[in-house]
Protein backbone atom coordinates (compact mmCIF):
# COMPACT_ATOMS: atom_id res chain seq x y z
CA UNK A 1 0.00 0.00 0.00
CA UNK A 2 0.85 3.68 -0.29
CA UNK A 3 2.21 5.97 2.66
CA UNK A 4 0.15 8.88 2.80
CA UNK A 5 2.11 12.23 2.74
CA UNK A 6 0.52 14.98 3.78
CA UNK A 7 2.70 18.58 3.12
CA UNK A 8 1.03 21.45 4.28
CA UNK A 9 1.59 25.26 3.49
CA UNK A 10 -0.07 28.08 5.23
CA UNK A 11 1.60 31.34 4.64
CA UNK A 12 0.10 34.72 7.09
CA UNK A 13 1.40 37.07 9.45
CA UNK A 14 1.06 36.67 13.17
CA UNK A 15 0.89 39.11 15.53
CA UNK A 16 0.01 38.31 19.58
CA UNK A 17 0.19 40.80 22.50
CA UNK A 18 -0.80 40.04 26.13
CA UNK A 19 -4.21 41.22 25.39
CA UNK A 20 -4.70 39.26 22.24
CA UNK A 21 -8.36 37.04 22.70
CA UNK A 22 -8.50 33.36 22.95
CA UNK A 23 -7.16 32.03 19.53
CA UNK A 24 -6.57 29.12 17.68
CA UNK A 25 -3.29 29.76 15.26
CA UNK A 26 -2.53 27.65 12.48
CA UNK A 27 0.99 27.91 10.20
CA UNK A 28 2.58 25.97 8.01
CA UNK A 29 6.12 27.35 8.85
CA UNK A 30 7.68 25.58 11.49
CA UNK A 31 9.92 28.45 12.69
CA UNK A 32 6.45 30.33 13.69
CA UNK A 33 4.58 27.48 14.93
CA UNK A 34 8.16 27.06 17.64
CA UNK A 35 7.91 30.21 18.61
CA UNK A 36 4.01 30.80 19.69
CA UNK A 37 4.55 27.81 21.27
CA UNK A 38 7.00 29.02 23.27
CA UNK A 39 4.89 31.96 23.70
CA UNK A 40 2.39 30.49 25.69
CA UNK A 41 4.56 28.79 27.62
CA UNK A 42 4.18 25.34 26.50
CA UNK A 43 7.24 22.79 26.39
CA UNK A 44 7.77 20.85 23.28
CA UNK A 45 8.32 17.51 23.08
CA UNK A 46 8.79 15.97 19.62
CA UNK A 47 8.06 12.43 18.20
CA UNK A 48 10.09 10.59 15.24
CA UNK A 49 8.24 7.24 15.78
CA UNK A 50 12.36 6.10 15.68
CA UNK A 51 11.48 3.78 17.95
CA UNK A 52 8.04 2.39 16.91
CA UNK A 53 8.34 -1.08 15.64
CA UNK A 54 8.45 -1.40 11.84
CA UNK A 55 5.77 -3.40 9.97
CA UNK A 56 1.88 -3.66 10.32
CA UNK A 57 0.54 -2.45 13.52
CA UNK A 58 -3.72 -2.86 14.64
CA UNK A 59 -5.61 -0.04 14.64
CA UNK A 60 -5.39 1.77 18.57
CA UNK A 61 -1.40 1.62 18.63
CA UNK A 62 -0.54 3.66 21.70
CA UNK A 63 2.36 4.80 22.84
CA UNK A 64 4.01 8.28 24.74
CA UNK A 65 6.14 11.60 24.31
CA UNK A 66 7.14 12.91 27.30
CA UNK A 67 3.93 13.41 29.05
CA UNK A 68 2.00 12.93 26.27
CA UNK A 69 0.04 9.23 25.64
CA UNK A 70 -0.92 8.99 22.21
CA UNK A 71 -3.01 6.24 20.24
CA UNK A 72 -2.83 6.07 16.39
CA UNK A 73 -6.27 4.76 14.36
CA UNK A 74 -7.25 4.23 11.01
CA UNK A 75 -9.61 1.59 9.10
CA UNK A 76 -7.94 -1.39 7.97
CA UNK A 77 -4.45 -1.20 10.74
CA UNK A 78 -1.73 1.04 10.44
CA UNK A 79 2.30 0.49 8.75
CA UNK A 80 5.30 2.18 9.72
CA UNK A 81 8.82 1.67 7.75
CA UNK A 82 11.59 3.38 9.05
CA UNK A 83 9.79 6.27 11.08
CA UNK A 84 7.02 6.67 8.20
CA UNK A 85 3.65 6.26 10.37
CA UNK A 86 1.00 5.61 7.53
CA UNK A 87 -2.41 4.18 7.35
CA UNK A 88 -2.05 0.20 5.64
CA UNK A 89 -5.00 1.00 3.18
CA UNK A 90 -4.63 3.45 0.86
CA UNK A 91 -7.14 6.18 0.77
CA UNK A 92 -7.94 5.82 4.72
CA UNK A 93 -7.91 8.12 7.43
CA UNK A 94 -4.88 8.42 9.65
CA UNK A 95 -5.80 10.03 13.02
CA UNK A 96 -3.97 10.28 16.41
CA UNK A 97 -5.63 11.17 19.91
CA UNK A 98 -3.63 12.31 22.67
CA UNK A 99 -3.61 13.37 26.21
CA UNK A 100 -1.01 14.43 29.22
CA UNK A 101 -2.74 13.53 32.73
CA UNK A 102 -2.85 17.20 34.62
CA UNK A 103 -1.44 18.70 31.89
CA UNK A 104 -2.76 20.54 28.54
CA UNK A 105 -1.50 19.51 24.73
CA UNK A 106 -2.35 23.36 23.33
CA UNK A 107 -0.01 22.77 20.39
CA UNK A 108 0.41 20.13 17.56
CA UNK A 109 2.39 20.30 14.50
CA UNK A 110 4.26 18.16 12.20
CA UNK A 111 4.95 16.50 8.91
CA UNK A 112 2.21 15.67 6.93
CA UNK A 113 2.23 14.06 3.49
CA UNK A 114 1.37 11.48 1.72
CA UNK A 115 3.17 7.86 0.11
CA UNK A 116 2.84 5.54 -2.33
CA UNK A 117 2.85 1.92 -1.76
CA UNK A 118 6.93 1.89 -1.51
CA UNK A 119 6.78 4.67 1.14
CA UNK A 120 8.10 7.27 -1.59
CA UNK A 121 6.75 10.86 -0.78
CA UNK A 122 4.04 11.96 -3.74
CA UNK A 123 2.65 15.53 -4.30
CA UNK A 124 -0.90 15.15 -3.24
CA UNK A 125 -3.52 16.92 -1.43
CA UNK A 126 -3.83 16.63 2.27
CA UNK A 127 -6.43 17.38 5.05
CA UNK A 128 -5.36 18.02 8.12
CA UNK A 129 -7.99 18.62 11.04
CA UNK A 130 -8.58 18.99 14.57
CA UNK A 131 -11.06 17.62 16.80
CA UNK A 132 -12.93 20.66 16.82
CA UNK A 133 -13.33 21.16 12.73
CA UNK A 134 -10.53 23.38 12.56
CA UNK A 135 -8.77 21.99 9.31
CA UNK A 136 -6.03 23.29 6.95
CA UNK A 137 -5.51 21.76 2.98
CA UNK A 138 -2.67 22.03 0.56
CA UNK A 139 -1.17 20.61 -2.15
CA UNK A 140 1.55 18.92 -0.42
CA UNK A 141 5.35 17.41 -1.36
CA UNK A 142 7.65 16.39 1.22
CA UNK A 143 9.22 19.79 1.22
CA UNK A 144 6.24 21.68 2.08
CA UNK A 145 4.50 19.26 4.65
CA UNK A 146 5.01 20.88 7.94
CA UNK A 147 1.54 22.22 9.42
CA UNK A 148 0.79 23.43 13.16
CA UNK A 149 -1.90 24.29 14.97
CA UNK A 150 -1.25 26.47 18.51
CA UNK A 151 -4.21 27.15 20.91
CA UNK A 152 -3.99 30.13 23.38
CA UNK A 153 -6.15 28.24 25.89
CA UNK A 154 -8.19 25.25 24.80
CA UNK A 155 -7.02 21.71 24.79
CA UNK A 156 -6.04 19.75 21.54
CA UNK A 157 -6.88 16.05 21.84
CA UNK A 158 -6.96 15.01 18.32
CA UNK A 159 -5.53 15.25 14.68
CA UNK A 160 -6.57 13.61 12.01
CA UNK A 161 -5.06 12.90 7.90
CA UNK A 162 -6.60 12.56 5.14
CA UNK A 163 -6.25 12.39 1.04
CA UNK A 164 -9.66 13.75 -0.36
CA UNK A 165 -8.42 13.51 -3.97
CA UNK A 166 -5.64 10.83 -3.91
CA UNK A 167 -7.58 8.11 -3.15
CA UNK A 168 -4.59 5.53 -4.22
CA UNK A 169 -1.49 6.82 -1.56
CA UNK A 170 -1.44 6.37 2.34
CA UNK A 171 -1.36 9.11 4.73
CA UNK A 172 1.90 9.74 6.63
CA UNK A 173 3.54 11.43 9.19
CA UNK A 174 7.23 10.91 10.25
CA UNK A 175 7.22 13.90 13.14
CA UNK A 176 4.93 15.17 15.41
CA UNK A 177 5.36 17.88 17.72
CA UNK A 178 3.61 18.29 21.10
CA UNK A 179 3.11 21.55 22.81
CA UNK A 180 2.17 21.21 26.79
CA UNK A 181 1.74 23.44 29.23
CA UNK A 182 3.83 22.87 31.96
CA UNK A 183 1.21 22.91 34.54
CA UNK A 184 -2.57 24.08 34.72
CA UNK A 185 -3.15 27.54 34.65
CA UNK A 186 0.44 28.52 34.20
CA UNK A 187 0.14 30.03 30.62
CA UNK A 188 1.71 32.94 29.83
CA UNK A 189 1.11 35.02 26.76
CA UNK A 190 4.47 37.04 25.72
CA UNK A 191 4.14 39.25 23.14
CA UNK A 192 4.94 38.74 19.50
CA UNK A 193 4.72 41.24 16.91
CA UNK A 194 3.95 41.26 13.77
CA UNK A 195 5.47 37.89 12.91
CA UNK A 196 5.59 37.15 9.04
CA UNK A 197 5.95 34.01 7.19
CA UNK A 198 9.45 33.18 8.22
CA UNK A 199 10.20 33.27 5.91
CA UNK A 200 7.77 -1.30 -0.13
CA UNK A 201 4.85 -1.47 1.68
CA UNK A 202 1.93 -1.14 1.84
CA UNK A 203 0.02 -4.49 2.73
CA UNK A 204 -3.69 -5.80 3.21
CA UNK A 205 -3.34 -7.39 6.37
Amino acid sequence: MLLRVSALSFVAAVSLSARAPAALYVTASNPIFDTLVGSIGCARYVETFGSTPNGFLASGYSSSTGPANWSATAPGGLFVDGGFFSTNAPGQMLTFNFSAPGLDIQAIGGNFFATDDSFTPMPAVVVVALDDGTSYVNLTTIEQSFVGFVSTTASISSISLSLPVNADLFPTVDRMIFGVVPAPGALVLFGLAGLAGLGGRRRSR
